[in-house]
Protein backbone atom coordinates (compact mmCIF):
# COMPACT_ATOMS: atom_id res chain seq x y z
CA UNK A 1 0.00 0.00 0.00
CA UNK A 2 1.01 3.43 -0.68
CA UNK A 3 2.04 5.24 2.74
CA UNK A 4 0.36 8.50 3.26
CA UNK A 5 2.18 11.11 5.32
CA UNK A 6 0.25 10.95 8.84
CA UNK A 7 -0.62 15.02 9.10
CA UNK A 8 -2.27 14.47 5.64
CA UNK A 9 -4.09 11.65 7.04
CA UNK A 10 -5.20 13.51 9.84
CA UNK A 11 -6.42 16.06 8.09
CA UNK A 12 -8.58 13.83 5.62
CA UNK A 13 -9.51 12.15 9.07
CA UNK A 14 -11.47 15.49 9.89
CA UNK A 15 -12.64 16.48 6.99
CA UNK A 16 -14.57 13.00 6.61
CA UNK A 17 -15.88 13.35 10.06
CA UNK A 18 -17.22 16.71 9.17
CA UNK A 19 -18.91 15.19 6.22
CA UNK A 20 -20.12 12.26 8.35
CA UNK A 21 -21.76 15.05 10.83
CA UNK A 22 -23.77 16.27 8.04
CA UNK A 23 -24.01 13.46 4.94
CA UNK A 24 -26.93 14.73 3.83
CA UNK A 25 -26.07 18.81 3.20
CA UNK A 26 -22.56 17.03 1.46
CA UNK A 27 -24.34 14.54 -0.66
CA UNK A 28 -27.04 17.08 -2.21
CA UNK A 29 -24.85 19.90 -2.61
CA UNK A 30 -21.25 18.95 -2.68
CA UNK A 31 -21.61 15.18 -4.03
CA UNK A 32 -18.21 15.54 -6.47
CA UNK A 33 -16.57 16.45 -3.74
CA UNK A 34 -17.84 13.58 -1.70
CA UNK A 35 -16.94 11.73 -4.68
CA UNK A 36 -12.69 13.04 -4.98
CA UNK A 37 -12.29 12.57 -1.41
CA UNK A 38 -13.54 8.42 -2.20
CA UNK A 39 -10.97 8.37 -4.90
CA UNK A 40 -8.22 9.72 -2.66
CA UNK A 41 -8.93 6.79 -0.21
CA UNK A 42 -11.06 6.54 2.50
CA UNK A 43 -9.22 7.11 6.01
CA UNK A 44 -8.26 3.31 7.52
CA UNK A 45 -10.16 4.57 10.82
CA UNK A 46 -13.38 5.92 9.39
CA UNK A 47 -13.62 3.85 6.04
CA UNK A 48 -16.17 0.74 8.12
CA UNK A 49 -18.59 4.40 9.26
CA UNK A 50 -18.36 5.81 5.30
CA UNK A 51 -18.86 2.50 3.53
CA UNK A 52 -21.85 2.08 5.84
CA UNK A 53 -23.21 5.89 4.79
CA UNK A 54 -22.32 5.33 1.57
CA UNK A 55 -24.28 2.50 0.90
CA UNK A 56 -27.29 3.05 2.53
CA UNK A 57 -26.57 0.54 5.03
CA UNK A 58 -27.00 3.30 7.68
CA UNK A 59 -30.30 4.28 7.48
CA UNK A 60 -31.72 0.73 6.09
CA UNK A 61 -30.62 0.02 9.85
CA UNK A 62 -32.00 2.98 11.78
CA UNK A 63 -35.39 1.90 9.42
CA UNK A 64 -35.62 -1.47 10.77
CA UNK A 65 -34.75 -1.79 14.00
CA UNK A 66 -34.52 -4.69 15.94
CA UNK A 67 -34.75 -6.70 12.43
CA UNK A 68 -31.46 -8.01 12.61
CA UNK A 69 -31.99 -9.25 16.05
CA UNK A 70 -34.85 -10.82 15.19
CA UNK A 71 -33.89 -12.86 11.74
CA UNK A 72 -30.72 -13.74 14.37
CA UNK A 73 -32.70 -15.70 17.14
CA UNK A 74 -34.06 -17.69 14.61
CA UNK A 75 -32.96 -21.41 12.98
CA UNK A 76 -32.52 -20.61 9.26
CA UNK A 77 -33.49 -23.23 6.32
CA UNK A 78 -31.19 -26.36 7.03
CA UNK A 79 -30.29 -26.78 3.32
CA UNK A 80 -29.03 -22.77 3.45
CA UNK A 81 -27.19 -23.91 7.11
CA UNK A 82 -25.57 -26.83 6.05
CA UNK A 83 -23.99 -25.25 2.77
CA UNK A 84 -23.24 -21.44 4.54
CA UNK A 85 -20.82 -23.80 7.02
CA UNK A 86 -18.83 -25.38 4.57
CA UNK A 87 -17.81 -21.94 2.94
CA UNK A 88 -17.06 -20.37 6.21
CA UNK A 89 -13.22 -21.35 6.84
CA UNK A 90 -12.78 -20.81 2.66
CA UNK A 91 -13.44 -16.87 3.24
CA UNK A 92 -9.68 -15.10 3.69
CA UNK A 93 -8.28 -18.40 5.77
CA UNK A 94 -4.79 -15.88 6.74
CA UNK A 95 -6.74 -12.94 8.13
CA UNK A 96 -6.48 -13.21 12.14
CA UNK A 97 -10.74 -12.71 11.87
CA UNK A 98 -11.20 -16.04 10.60
CA UNK A 99 -7.87 -17.88 11.08
CA UNK A 100 -9.60 -20.15 13.44
CA UNK A 101 -12.41 -22.46 13.32
CA UNK A 102 -15.20 -21.53 15.20
CA UNK A 103 -13.44 -18.03 15.91
CA UNK A 104 -15.59 -14.99 16.53
CA UNK A 105 -15.29 -13.69 12.97
CA UNK A 106 -16.63 -17.40 11.70
CA UNK A 107 -19.59 -17.13 13.99
CA UNK A 108 -20.50 -13.14 12.63
CA UNK A 109 -19.85 -14.24 9.18
CA UNK A 110 -22.61 -16.85 9.88
CA UNK A 111 -24.74 -15.12 11.25
CA UNK A 112 -24.33 -12.38 9.09
CA UNK A 113 -25.21 -14.85 5.71
CA UNK A 114 -27.91 -17.41 7.94
CA UNK A 115 -29.75 -13.44 8.63
CA UNK A 116 -30.04 -12.73 4.54
CA UNK A 117 -31.16 -15.84 3.54
CA UNK A 118 -34.10 -15.59 5.88
CA UNK A 119 -34.67 -12.00 5.04
CA UNK A 120 -34.40 -12.62 1.03
CA UNK A 121 -35.58 -16.47 1.39
CA UNK A 122 -36.76 -16.82 -2.58
CA UNK A 123 -32.65 -15.68 -3.26
CA UNK A 124 -31.55 -17.61 -0.33
CA UNK A 125 -27.56 -17.87 -0.39
CA UNK A 126 -24.74 -17.82 -2.82
CA UNK A 127 -20.84 -18.78 -2.08
CA UNK A 128 -20.29 -15.40 -3.78
CA UNK A 129 -22.09 -13.59 -1.08
CA UNK A 130 -19.49 -15.02 1.57
CA UNK A 131 -16.43 -13.07 0.51
CA UNK A 132 -18.59 -9.99 0.14
CA UNK A 133 -19.73 -9.95 3.93
CA UNK A 134 -15.99 -11.18 5.07
CA UNK A 135 -15.02 -7.89 4.13
CA UNK A 136 -18.05 -5.27 5.55
CA UNK A 137 -16.78 -7.86 8.37
CA UNK A 138 -13.42 -6.58 8.78
CA UNK A 139 -14.67 -2.87 9.30
CA UNK A 140 -17.82 -3.34 10.83
CA UNK A 141 -19.84 -5.13 13.34
CA UNK A 142 -22.81 -7.97 12.38
CA UNK A 143 -25.22 -6.22 11.78
CA UNK A 144 -24.31 -2.87 10.46
CA UNK A 145 -22.65 -5.61 7.97
CA UNK A 146 -25.95 -7.64 7.25
CA UNK A 147 -27.36 -4.09 6.25
CA UNK A 148 -24.05 -3.06 3.89
CA UNK A 149 -24.99 -7.04 2.15
CA UNK A 150 -28.18 -6.47 1.36
CA UNK A 151 -27.53 -2.42 0.26
CA UNK A 152 -24.86 -4.05 -2.06
CA UNK A 153 -27.17 -7.34 -3.17
CA UNK A 154 -30.11 -5.15 -3.85
CA UNK A 155 -29.02 -1.94 -5.19
CA UNK A 156 -25.41 -2.39 -6.41
CA UNK A 157 -25.66 -5.41 -7.70
CA UNK A 158 -29.16 -6.80 -7.95
CA UNK A 159 -29.98 -10.12 -9.52
CA UNK A 160 -26.37 -11.13 -9.26
CA UNK A 161 -27.01 -13.91 -6.50
CA UNK A 162 -30.77 -14.99 -7.71
CA UNK A 163 -31.21 -18.62 -8.73
CA UNK A 164 -29.72 -19.03 -12.85
CA UNK A 165 -27.34 -16.10 -12.31
CA UNK A 166 -28.93 -13.87 -15.28
CA UNK A 167 -27.78 -10.70 -13.75
CA UNK A 168 -24.08 -12.10 -14.10
CA UNK A 169 -24.84 -12.84 -17.47
CA UNK A 170 -26.34 -10.17 -18.79
CA UNK A 171 -23.59 -7.70 -17.38
CA UNK A 172 -21.39 -10.10 -19.01
CA UNK A 173 -22.08 -9.27 -22.58
CA UNK A 174 -22.50 -5.71 -21.14
CA UNK A 175 -18.88 -5.74 -20.73
CA UNK A 176 -17.69 -7.39 -23.66
CA UNK A 177 -19.90 -4.62 -25.68
CA UNK A 178 -17.57 -1.92 -23.82
CA UNK A 179 -15.02 -3.64 -24.46
CA UNK A 180 -15.09 -3.10 -27.99
CA UNK A 181 -14.49 0.29 -27.66
CA UNK A 182 -12.27 0.43 -24.78
CA UNK A 183 -9.71 -2.25 -26.44
CA UNK A 184 -10.25 -3.27 -29.93
CA UNK A 185 -7.34 -5.58 -30.03
CA UNK A 186 -8.22 -7.60 -26.94
CA UNK A 187 -12.08 -7.39 -27.95
CA UNK A 188 -10.91 -9.23 -31.08
CA UNK A 189 -9.41 -11.93 -29.16
CA UNK A 190 -11.82 -12.96 -26.89
CA UNK A 191 -13.85 -12.78 -29.90
CA UNK A 192 -12.14 -15.31 -32.36
CA UNK A 193 -11.46 -17.87 -29.65
CA UNK A 194 -15.16 -17.43 -28.44
CA UNK A 195 -14.47 -17.13 -24.95
CA UNK A 196 -17.73 -15.96 -23.61
CA UNK A 197 -17.56 -13.25 -20.53
CA UNK A 198 -18.85 -15.50 -17.92
CA UNK A 199 -15.76 -18.20 -17.76
CA UNK A 200 -13.19 -15.18 -16.99
CA UNK A 201 -15.74 -12.06 -15.23
CA UNK A 202 -18.05 -14.43 -12.69
CA UNK A 203 -15.43 -14.24 -9.81
CA UNK A 204 -14.48 -10.97 -10.52
CA UNK A 205 -18.09 -9.19 -10.25
CA UNK A 206 -19.65 -11.21 -7.97
CA UNK A 207 -17.46 -10.69 -5.52
CA UNK A 208 -16.18 -7.60 -6.44
CA UNK A 209 -12.09 -8.19 -7.04
CA UNK A 210 -12.02 -9.43 -3.48
CA UNK A 211 -10.48 -12.25 -3.95
CA UNK A 212 -8.72 -10.93 -6.91
CA UNK A 213 -6.86 -7.91 -6.29
CA UNK A 214 -4.26 -7.13 -3.57
CA UNK A 215 -5.70 -5.80 -0.15
CA UNK A 216 -5.01 -2.04 -0.70
CA UNK A 217 -6.13 -2.37 -4.28
CA UNK A 218 -9.26 -3.98 -2.92
CA UNK A 219 -9.84 -1.26 -0.42
CA UNK A 220 -9.36 1.70 -2.75
CA UNK A 221 -12.06 -0.14 -5.52
CA UNK A 222 -14.55 -0.36 -2.56
CA UNK A 223 -14.07 3.23 -1.51
CA UNK A 224 -15.05 4.40 -5.38
CA UNK A 225 -17.29 1.16 -5.73
CA UNK A 226 -19.61 2.50 -3.14
CA UNK A 227 -19.54 5.73 -3.87
CA UNK A 228 -19.95 5.60 -7.89
CA UNK A 229 -21.72 2.22 -8.06
CA UNK A 230 -21.20 -0.93 -10.48
CA UNK A 231 -19.41 1.89 -13.50
CA UNK A 232 -16.34 1.42 -11.39
CA UNK A 233 -16.54 -2.76 -11.61
CA UNK A 234 -16.91 -2.26 -14.73
CA UNK A 235 -13.58 -0.07 -15.68
CA UNK A 236 -11.62 -2.07 -13.26
CA UNK A 237 -12.57 -5.20 -15.41
CA UNK A 238 -12.10 -3.10 -18.53
CA UNK A 239 -8.43 -1.89 -17.21
CA UNK A 240 -7.55 -5.82 -16.11
CA UNK A 241 -8.66 -6.93 -20.00
CA UNK A 242 -6.73 -3.98 -21.74
CA UNK A 243 -3.63 -3.98 -19.34
CA UNK A 244 -3.09 -8.49 -20.23
CA UNK A 245 -5.06 -8.80 -23.95
CA UNK A 246 -4.29 -5.12 -25.42
CA UNK A 247 -1.24 -5.52 -27.05
CA UNK A 248 -0.19 -7.82 -30.09
CA UNK A 249 3.25 -8.93 -27.94
CA UNK A 250 1.23 -9.64 -25.39
CA UNK A 251 -1.23 -11.98 -27.82
CA UNK A 252 1.96 -13.86 -28.96
CA UNK A 253 1.81 -15.78 -25.60
CA UNK A 254 -1.60 -16.89 -25.69
CA UNK A 255 -2.51 -18.31 -28.86
CA UNK A 256 -5.59 -20.25 -27.95
CA UNK A 257 -8.44 -20.43 -25.12
CA UNK A 258 -6.28 -22.12 -22.22
CA UNK A 259 -3.77 -19.97 -22.46
CA UNK A 260 -5.89 -17.00 -22.88
CA UNK A 261 -7.68 -18.47 -19.83
CA UNK A 262 -4.68 -19.19 -17.95
CA UNK A 263 -3.61 -15.95 -18.15
CA UNK A 264 -6.38 -13.92 -17.27
CA UNK A 265 -6.57 -16.04 -13.73
CA UNK A 266 -2.88 -15.33 -13.27
CA UNK A 267 -3.10 -11.78 -14.20
CA UNK A 268 0.43 -10.11 -13.35
CA UNK A 269 0.51 -8.47 -10.54
CA UNK A 270 1.78 -4.69 -11.81
CA UNK A 271 -1.11 -4.11 -13.47
CA UNK A 272 -3.39 -4.70 -10.25
CA UNK A 273 -0.72 -2.30 -7.69
CA UNK A 274 -3.06 0.06 -5.77
CA UNK A 275 -1.63 3.54 -7.53
CA UNK A 276 -1.47 2.20 -10.92
CA UNK A 277 -5.36 0.40 -11.07
CA UNK A 278 -7.08 3.65 -9.49
CA UNK A 279 -4.99 6.20 -12.01
CA UNK A 280 -6.36 3.92 -14.81
CA UNK A 281 -9.69 3.11 -13.19
CA UNK A 282 -10.03 7.24 -13.66
CA UNK A 283 -8.85 7.17 -16.97
CA UNK A 284 -11.51 4.90 -18.87
CA UNK A 285 -14.37 6.48 -20.43
CA UNK A 286 -17.16 4.89 -18.95
CA UNK A 287 -20.24 6.35 -17.45
CA UNK A 288 -23.36 5.30 -15.68
CA UNK A 289 -25.75 6.15 -18.83
CA UNK A 290 -22.94 4.13 -20.78
CA UNK A 291 -23.96 1.01 -19.20
CA UNK A 292 -27.47 1.72 -18.98
CA UNK A 293 -27.97 2.30 -22.41
CA UNK A 294 -25.77 -0.99 -23.18
CA UNK A 295 -27.65 -2.78 -20.54
CA UNK A 296 -30.74 -1.89 -22.51
CA UNK A 297 -29.55 -3.22 -26.12
CA UNK A 298 -28.36 -6.72 -24.13
CA UNK A 299 -31.99 -7.19 -22.77
CA UNK A 300 -33.50 -6.51 -26.28
CA UNK A 301 -31.24 -9.19 -27.54
CA UNK A 302 -31.57 -11.58 -24.93
CA UNK A 303 -35.60 -11.50 -25.10
CA UNK A 304 -34.95 -12.12 -29.07
CA UNK A 305 -32.50 -15.15 -28.22
CA UNK A 306 -33.67 -16.54 -24.63
CA UNK A 307 -36.64 -15.31 -24.38
CA UNK A 308 -38.00 -13.68 -21.26
CA UNK A 309 -36.25 -13.57 -18.36
CA UNK A 310 -37.29 -15.88 -15.26
CA UNK A 311 -35.78 -13.71 -12.64
CA UNK A 312 -36.28 -9.70 -13.18
CA UNK A 313 -34.20 -7.88 -10.48
CA UNK A 314 -34.93 -4.46 -9.03
CA UNK A 315 -33.45 -1.45 -10.88
CA UNK A 316 -30.24 -0.86 -10.34
CA UNK A 317 -28.66 2.53 -8.74
CA UNK A 318 -25.69 4.24 -9.73
CA UNK A 319 -23.65 5.17 -6.92
CA UNK A 320 -24.46 6.42 -3.26
CA UNK A 321 -26.41 9.97 -4.11
CA UNK A 322 -29.03 7.92 -5.91
CA UNK A 323 -29.84 5.70 -3.25
CA UNK A 324 -30.08 8.24 -0.75
CA UNK A 325 -32.40 10.35 -3.24
CA UNK A 326 -34.55 7.42 -3.92
CA UNK A 327 -35.10 6.62 -0.38
CA UNK A 328 -34.61 10.25 1.50
CA UNK A 329 -33.18 9.78 5.06
CA UNK A 330 -34.04 10.88 8.21
CA UNK A 331 -31.78 13.80 10.62
CA UNK A 332 -32.29 11.07 13.19
CA UNK A 333 -31.29 8.37 10.77
CA UNK A 334 -28.08 9.73 9.98
CA UNK A 335 -27.25 10.57 13.43
CA UNK A 336 -24.28 8.89 14.93
CA UNK A 337 -24.84 6.68 18.06
CA UNK A 338 -22.29 6.20 19.83
CA UNK A 339 -21.07 1.88 20.18
CA UNK A 340 -19.77 2.07 23.50
CA UNK A 341 -21.47 3.69 26.44
CA UNK A 342 -20.39 4.14 29.83
CA UNK A 343 -22.55 4.16 33.36
CA UNK A 344 -21.07 7.12 35.18
CA UNK A 345 -22.33 6.92 38.53
CA UNK A 346 -24.09 9.97 39.72
CA UNK A 347 -23.02 12.49 42.78
CA UNK A 348 -24.35 11.84 46.04
CA UNK A 349 -27.21 14.00 46.68
CA UNK A 350 -25.89 16.72 49.41
CA UNK A 351 -28.56 18.23 52.05
CA UNK A 352 -27.77 21.80 51.24
CA UNK A 353 -28.01 21.61 47.96
CA UNK A 354 -30.35 24.18 47.17
CA UNK A 355 -28.63 26.75 49.67
CA UNK A 356 -25.19 26.16 48.03
CA UNK A 357 -26.79 26.85 44.91
CA UNK A 358 -27.90 30.39 45.81
CA UNK A 359 -25.02 31.06 47.18
CA UNK A 360 -23.70 30.32 43.95
CA UNK A 361 -25.56 32.15 41.85
CA UNK A 362 -24.95 35.76 45.00
CA UNK A 363 -20.88 34.70 43.85
CA UNK A 364 -21.84 34.72 40.07
CA UNK A 365 -23.81 38.46 40.52
CA UNK A 366 -20.61 39.81 42.71
CA UNK A 367 -17.84 39.89 41.01
CA UNK A 368 -15.08 40.10 43.81
CA UNK A 369 -11.34 39.62 43.38
CA UNK A 370 -10.45 36.01 45.05
CA UNK A 371 -8.89 36.75 48.31
CA UNK A 372 -6.53 34.22 49.96
CA UNK A 373 -6.56 34.58 53.13
CA UNK A 374 -3.65 33.53 55.74
CA UNK A 375 -5.09 30.63 58.15
CA UNK A 376 -3.03 29.30 60.39
CA UNK A 377 -2.24 25.63 61.04
CA UNK A 378 -4.52 24.38 63.34
CA UNK A 379 -2.36 20.45 63.05
CA UNK A 380 1.39 21.45 63.36
CA UNK A 381 4.22 18.93 62.25
CA UNK A 382 6.34 17.95 65.11
CA UNK A 383 9.15 19.86 63.98
CA UNK A 384 7.22 23.25 64.43
CA UNK A 385 8.81 24.90 67.20
CA UNK A 386 5.79 27.21 68.60
CA UNK A 387 3.20 25.08 70.61
CA UNK A 388 -0.40 25.11 68.72
CA UNK A 389 -2.83 28.38 69.74
CA UNK A 390 -5.31 27.78 71.96
CA UNK A 391 -7.50 30.10 70.18
CA UNK A 392 -9.88 28.46 67.51
CA UNK A 393 -8.88 28.35 64.11
CA UNK A 394 -10.53 31.30 61.83
CA UNK A 395 -13.82 30.10 60.25
CA UNK A 396 -13.50 29.87 56.51
CA UNK A 397 -13.95 32.39 54.04
CA UNK A 398 -16.97 30.46 52.62
CA UNK A 399 -19.52 28.70 55.08
CA UNK A 400 -20.28 26.31 52.02
CA UNK A 401 -17.14 24.62 52.06
CA UNK A 402 -17.17 23.75 55.50
CA UNK A 403 -17.10 20.34 55.90
CA UNK A 404 -20.99 19.41 57.56
CA UNK A 405 -20.16 17.85 60.85
CA UNK A 406 -22.13 16.27 63.36
CA UNK A 407 -22.46 17.63 67.00
CA UNK A 408 -20.11 14.88 68.05
CA UNK A 409 -17.39 16.00 66.12
CA UNK A 410 -17.93 19.50 66.47
CA UNK A 411 -17.04 18.80 69.81
CA UNK A 412 -14.02 17.32 68.74
CA UNK A 413 -13.02 19.79 66.83
CA UNK A 414 -10.67 21.80 68.61
CA UNK A 415 -6.97 21.57 67.89
CA UNK A 416 -5.42 20.65 71.60
CA UNK A 417 -7.96 17.75 71.15
CA UNK A 418 -6.11 15.69 68.43
CA UNK A 419 -7.17 15.04 64.50
CA UNK A 420 -10.27 14.87 63.58
CA UNK A 421 -12.53 12.53 63.07
CA UNK A 422 -11.85 9.55 60.62
CA UNK A 423 -15.46 9.06 59.64
CA UNK A 424 -15.72 12.82 58.42
CA UNK A 425 -17.13 13.11 54.72
CA UNK A 426 -14.99 14.16 51.73
CA UNK A 427 -15.50 17.77 51.63
CA UNK A 428 -15.07 20.07 48.74
CA UNK A 429 -11.33 21.76 48.57
CA UNK A 430 -11.25 24.51 50.48
CA UNK A 431 -9.12 27.21 52.07
CA UNK A 432 -7.08 25.37 54.31
CA UNK A 433 -6.60 22.70 51.31
CA UNK A 434 -5.40 25.64 49.30
CA UNK A 435 -3.15 26.87 52.24
CA UNK A 436 0.54 25.70 51.95
CA UNK A 437 0.51 24.92 55.27
CA UNK A 438 -2.31 22.77 55.27
CA UNK A 439 -1.95 19.12 55.99
CA UNK A 440 -4.73 17.08 54.75
CA UNK A 441 -6.00 14.07 55.42
CA UNK A 442 -3.72 10.50 53.81
CA UNK A 443 -6.84 9.22 53.20
CA UNK A 444 -8.22 11.40 51.11
CA UNK A 445 -4.90 10.62 49.05
CA UNK A 446 -3.52 14.18 49.29
CA UNK A 447 -0.50 15.45 50.52
CA UNK A 448 1.03 18.30 51.95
Amino acid sequence: AQDVPPEVLRQREVKWLDMLSHWDKWMIKRFNKVRLRCQKGIPPALRGRAWLYLSGGKVKREQNQGKFQELDSQPGDPKWIDVIEKDLHRQFPFHEMFVSRGGHGQQDLFRVLKAYTLYRPEEGYCQAQAPIAAVLLMHMPAEDAFWGLVQICEKYLPGYYSPGLEAIQLDGEILFALLRRSSPIAFRHLEKHKIDPILYMTEWFMCAFSRTLPWASVLRVWDMFLCDGVKIIFRVGLVLLKCTLGTREKLKTCQGLYETMELLRAIDPRYMQEGFLVREILEVPVTARDIEREHHSQVKRWKKNRGEMNFKPAPRMHGARLIMLAEPPRRQDLRQNPTILLEVPEPPQQQNKGKEERKSKKKKSIKKPPVMEEVPNPYPLHADPSPPSSDPPAPLPDSSLMLETSPETKKDSNPQQGAPSPDLPAAKESALQQSTQSLCSSEQDTYL
